[in-house]
């Protein structure tokens, strides 16, 4: 996988948050989820990627299909809003 650093950097970071789930990395990057976990296993140290997989492991925030119907948002709702993945500032 050829990704520009700060594509990798932004995946990785959304695989990590437990509200994002892996719809929105296929919708955005184009990478299935085992494509994000193949992904992570390289980009990552070895016990790194065992905590990430152990953390993700049966996370049904992780996944559309298994959310509750009510939660519509993919982040958390004190999480600040992202924008071409720079921080923006809240008015």
């Amino acid at each position: 996988m050829n990704l520009p650093p700060q594509d990798l950097d932004r995946i990785v970071q959304m695989a990590w948050e437990d509200r994002t789930p892996f719809e929105a990395i296929e919708a955005q990057f184009g990478l299935a989820e085992k494509d994000v976990i193949a992904l992570m296993r390289q980009a990552m140290k070895r016990s790194s990627f065992e905590m990430w997989r152990k953390r993700m492991n049966g996370r049904n925030t992780k996944h559309r299909s298994l959310r509750a119907l009510d939660i519509e948002r993919f982040h958390c709702s004190q999480q600040r809003s992202i924008s071409a993945n720079k921080i923006s500032k809240r008015g």
